[in-house]
């Protein structure tokens, strides 16, 4: 294998002749800080995010089993598994450019010639004989300018940038699940609100129907109080509409039949918990999402160096040998051997403008990785902003809707205590039941409105990842792996 030895010691000498562009990721503006800094949330160091399981911040276990039975069964997500794991192997096949290819082709035959063939000058007896030969075949391309170093940088890139999509594929279901999650307890506790408005109005219903018998009320009055409880109940059927669809979409989610998945009745608890922001420059080394475009880039750019190479020579060794004899049993011997050794040195002179096209395509994607890079990361801090912008309000919204269903349930009693005084009619009573139903849902809604933001918030972070994560997800040519078959 000294040969092996070789070729590949010359082609390490000649690594630094690679032509084509040094990639350097290009300068984003990140705001200094954030817009939005709410007296809600309190400053939390980046590592507050559990590592992989960012959900753990809510404290709640229920979900975190969901979230397990996702990264387990998640169909998109086993999907998004087998893509690395072809984007792997793509690389190992753009690294094998750097070796030599060997092959043998061993082979058998017997032959009868023809007494009249063309090389005899005069009538012969028919031949018959029989031909062995093991056949070595060596091509070698010397990586001159860096054609297949530039090949397995972009193979490298997109490995890592498929790496790094994995990681956003999960961090999108992840929080997709969680946010489904808090969507559908806010609908079991606004069920439950549901529920005792139903029981007040039913008590309603009783008391007119007694003062309607003993003629004290009118039969409007008693139509009024059925109607409304008649519409609130529907409500329930709706609210039961509605859950039913979230708890289909976590059964996909978790890899399960909708049919046969249920989750228990539990009304939401929970308060959103402190998110921890760290600086915006730290979003771009958080996101999943904009490392994928970052890689892109990088791909993009090793591509124009593969175009550039296309104007250079390509050098090629060339060497064949091995056996080959009429008889079996003299084939492994010193006269049977036969080799050649051979260089070939190609250089394009005239191909109609094709190289110069392709390089021209390399740059002008490579241009439009930037861009999507660019928008990725503007897109990545207005999440954020939105989030953060989204829960101050919420939580400012949530303080006031509080105090007004404290007065809702105020002006209920005082309602009932008029119109039992007979100083009013029971439509203000109706009035007051529908105000105190309205308030209290809207109280239960914005609570789930702050949990989900918090989930999409935490989402727009990273959800803890961070873009070291992918670095070592690459391929190293050795000569280990030159001399696999």
């Amino acid at each position: 294998m000294k040969w092996l030895a070789a070729l590949l010691g010359a082609s390490l000498c000649l690594a630094g002749c690679a032509v084509g562009p040094k990639y350097q990721r290009p300068p984003i503006q990140a705001p200094p800080a954030w817009k939005s800094e709410g007296p809600w949330r309190e400053a939390a160091p980046k590592d507050a995010f559990p590592k992989g399981a960012w959900w753990e911040i809510f404290h709640d276990e229920e979900l975190n089993d969901y979230e397990q039975q996702l990264l387990k069964a998640n169909q998109s997500l086993a999907a998004a598994r087998d893509r690395l794991d072809q984007a792997r192997s793509l690389a190992r096949v753009a690294s094998a450019g750097l070796f030599p290819t060997l092959s043998a082709d061993p082979g058998a035959s017997r032959n009868r010639y023809s007494g009249n063939r063309p090389e005899s000058t005069t009538p012969e007896a028919p031949l018959t004989q029989s031909l062995y030969q093991v056949p070595f075949a060596l091509n070698y391309e010397v990586d001159l300018f860096g054609r297949a170093r530039k090949t397995l940088q972009a193979a490298n890139a997109s490995l890592q940038g498929t790496a790094a999509d994995l990681q956003n594929v999960q961090l999108v279901l992840t929080a997709e699940l969680a946010a489904d999650y808090f969507s559908l307890r806010e609908l079991d506790s606004e069920y439950q609100v549901v529920q005792e408005s139903v029981k007040i109005q039913q008590e309603g219903l009783v008391l007119v129907n007694h003062r309607h018998e003993g003629g004290i009320a009118s039969g409007l009055d008693l139509a009024q109080q059925q109607t409304l409880l008649d519409s609130t109940v529907t409500q329930l059927y709706l609210l039961q509409q509605q859950r039913a669809q979230f708890e289909h979409a976590i059964a996909v989610l978790t890899g399960n039949a909708a049919s046969t998945f249920s989750v228990r009745v539990a009304p939401l608890l929970i308060v959103p918990p402190p998110i921890p922001l760290g600086i915006p420059s730290d979003l771009l080394e958080r996101r999943p999402d904009v490392a994928t475009a970052e890689r892109a880039m990088a791909q993009q750019n090793a591509l124009v160096g593969v175009a550039k190479t296309a104007f250079y020579p390509q050098f090629t060794i060339s060497a064949s040998g091995g056996f080959q004899s009429v008889s079996l049993g003299s084939l492994i011997s010193t006269p049977s051997t036969f080799w050649s050794l051979g260089g070939d040195l190609l250089q394009p002179i005239f191909n109609g403008g094709r190289n110069r096209a392709t390089l021209a395509a390399t740059k002008s994607a490579y241009d439009e990785s930037v861009a999507n890079y660019r928008e990725s990361t503007l897109t990545a801090f207005q999440q954020v902003e939105d989030g953060l912008s989204g829960l101050s309000s919420l939580s400012r919204a949530a303080e006031s809707q509080n105090a007004a269903v404290a007065d809702a349930h105020r002006a209920l009693d005082i309602a009932n205590d008029r119109y039992v005084g007979g100083l009013t009619t029971f439509l203000d009573v109706i009035t007051a039941q529908s105000v105190l139903l309205t308030n209290e849902r809207l109280s239960t809604q914005l609570l789930g409105q702050q949990m989900v933001t918090s989930v999409y918030l935490v989402k727009a972070l990273g959800g803890g990842w961070d873009a070291s994560a992918i670095q070592n997800e690459q391929v190293h040519p050795t000569a280990t792996q030159a001399l696999q078959p």
